[in-house]
């Protein structure tokens, strides 16, 4: 599970790395309407973010556990069909999807025209995006998680390259349009699904010998029929379609609430509004989805294994690999988001220019990154043992949850209310899910408590640690400029890395979740 944890996060990290990175030009090129055009763009993605996860309708995941449920029963030929079964339903649901939102545009626009042409260019992205993902789940089951993490990488290329380009044109050469530059932006996400799909293609063709040689080796089954394959794959679809989709319902509770809200408790302008929003919607966002990106590469590791002792009825295993799966989130999760508060008014200033508001929000956000990667996991691991119905019960109670607490977390807190209100019902779908798997397979939380601890012990002196490193920085050198932000950054980030590393490796923990080879580690560093 590591080695495919380790694919799938170095693929999602870098992926959303990148997807951060290109925020520093953008933002600079923007000017003036850089924070008007972040809430445009948050607006877009998430209405685009909904469609795509009802296009591609939670089929790559579902095929991915499929897949690795007939793989497990050496059936490889009804693999085989599967994915061609998947493919022929994702294409239809890329073509449907696009033109509905596509003409809806108007409507979903929410009565903002600048909205209308930013979700119509996201429309061609929802065509070809299916396919694509559909390849990626059927090479996910069968463990191969390079091309799926190299995909991704050559989709984010492709996608920032196509926006500095576009941007850079719009707004320094021909002097147009900022709404202009945010749709070029926007329509590169279909730019982007060009590359990843070229990837995906070479690396199919590359192991069709080695499927092929599966097929004629595994164990036949001519009673499934492809109409029941189809029909399995929407089955298991629908639950994905809800569940995969539960940050991004919460996101567009937000979108769609928060501007009647906060006129509601003030009178706030629609600038002032878009101007808040921007903050934790998308400025914060872009960042503390890196923190998330840890726990989404190896919620979709967890799939395919679980699925697996799922079909052969190891409960023992079942066990063991949510056990794994929750430490290992522990040792990633928490000193990333801990380690993201800790350095946020440096990072937010490298990203966006200083601004007192929008670093509290992202220190904020950094800590509530955590039940939010927590519920990617937990959900993932759910499916994959097929509790899909008692998860979608748990994402509805989460969102009344989310729904009762949205006004009073903003009356209590205005900006940051809307992250309280994500994080707190997060954190009861978390208790419901946790509560779920001991009560089936008694999870071991006493062998589990030792490592948690250090971990929190460990993340706990790290904060404090970059903390008192950023203070005395931030005596010698000014913290408001980009680039004494961006140098100071560094200094804080390799403490940050080193102290963890080193308690780490000290107290045998890295041992614990790793393996063996962290003695070698640790003996070329001379720790005892």
């Amino acid at each position: 599970m590591v080695t495919g944890s380790a694919w799938m996060t170095a693929g999602s990290i870098t992926s959303r790395l990148l997807g951060a990175l290109y925020v520093i030009p953008w933002v600079t090129w923007m000017g003036a309407y850089s924070t008007q055009a972040n809430a445009l763009f948050a607006k877009g993605y998430n209405i685009y973010s909904m469609f795509l996860t009802v296009a591609t309708a939670g089929i790559p995941s579902a095929i991915s556990k499929l897949v690795a449920h007939y793989n497990g029963l050496d059936q490889y030929g009804v693999s085989r069909r599967l994915y061609h079964s998947g493919m022929y339903v994702s294409i239809a649901m890329g073509v449907i999807c696009s033109i509905v939102m596509f003409l809806a545009a108007g409507i979903l626009a929410a009565g903002d025209p600048n909205v209308v042409p930013v979700i119509q260019s996201l429309a061609w992205a929802v065509l070809v995006i299916p396919p694509m993902s559909i390849t990626r789940g059927f090479l996910q089951g069968y463990n191969w998680m390079a091309p799926s993490a190299m995909s991704q990488f050559i989709e984010q290329v492709f996608r920032v390259a196509y926006i500095l380009a576009a941007t850079f044109l719009v707004m320094k050469i021909q002097r147009g349009s900022w709404v202009v530059a945010v749709t070029q932006s926007t329509f590169a996400a279909f730019i982007g699904a060009l590359g990843a799909i070229a990837i995906l293609a070479l690396a199919y063709f590359k192991h069709l010998r080695e499927m092929n040689e599966l097929v004629r080796n595994g164990e036949r089954n001519p009673h499934v029929s492809t109409l029941e394959l189809i029909f399995k794959i929407i089955y298991q679809a629908i639950p994905f379609i809800v569940i995969e989709s539960g940050i991004i319902i919460f996101q567009l509770i937000d979108q769609y609430t928060f501007p009647p809200l906060m006129r509601m408790l003030g009178h706030y302008t629609t600038y002032q509004i878009n101007a808040v929003y921007a903050l934790f919607s998308f400025n914060a966002n872009k960042l503390y989805m890196i923190i998330i990106s840890f726990a989404s590469g190896m919620a979709a590791t967890a799939i395919p294994l679980l699925s697996e002792a799922r079909a052969q009825n190891d409960t023992e295993s079942i066990r063991k690999q949510i056990e794994n799966a929750l430490t290992l989130f522990y040792f990633v999760m928490i000193p990333a988001s801990m380690g993201m508060a800790a350095v946020a008014q440096q990072i937010y200033t490298v990203f966006y220019r200083y601004d007192a508001a929008g670093v509290t929000v992202l220190e904020f956000a950094a800590f509530m990154s955590i039940p939010l990667g927590m519920y990617s996991v937990a959900a993932a691991m759910m499916q994959g043992i097929s509790e899909n119905k008692r998860m979608m019960s748990y994402l509805g109670i989460g969102v009344i949850v989310k729904f009762i607490l949205q006004l009073p977390c903003m009356m209590l807190v205005r900006g940051l209310g809307p992250l309280l209100a994500t994080g707190l019902a997060m954190m009861v779908i978390n208790y419901l899910i946790l509560h779920s798997f001991n009560m089936e397979f008694g999870l071991h939380f006493n062998d589990m408590a030792k490592s948690t601890n250090q971990i929190l012990g460990f993340s706990l002196i790290m904060f404090v640690a970059v903390k008192a490193v950023m203070s005395l920085i931030n005596l010698v050198v000014s913290p408001y400029g980009r680039y004494t932000a961006f140098f100071s950054l560094i200094p804080g980030v390799l403490v940050g890395m080193a102290v963890f590393i080193y308690l780490a490796l000290r107290y045998r923990l890295a041992d614990n979740l790793l393996g063996a080879r962290m003695a070698a580690l640790r003996t070329r560093l001379h720790i005892k």
